[in-house]
């Protein structure tokens, strides 16, 4: 399991879920709408959830169904790196 950056990050990319992670996972450049976790490196720790104040960070089987196509934003982030 990983955890997924939603629509809520969007416009806000407030970087306290960056200063959280154990494994810098968290990433987005200045010109991406929002931030992205890198699943192939997220430990699931869970530390970026609490960590969010706009509670855009889910479970990947907890993402919310109105945002589910956020799963493969986040992964297909990592695929063109």
């Amino acid at each position: 399991m990983a955890y997924i950056i939603t629509e809520p990050c969007i416009g806000t990319k407030d970087k306290s879920c960056v200063d959280v992670c154990p494994v810098d996972c968290i990433h987005g450049e200045e010109s991406d709408e929002q931030l992205y976790i890198d699943p192939e490196v997220c430990i699931d720790c869970g530390a970026c959830v609490s960590a969010c104040p706009v509670e855009a960070i889910f479970a990947d089987s907890d993402v919310p169904e109105k945002w589910a196509n956020y799963t493969a934003i986040n992964a297909e982030y990592f695929q063109k790196k």
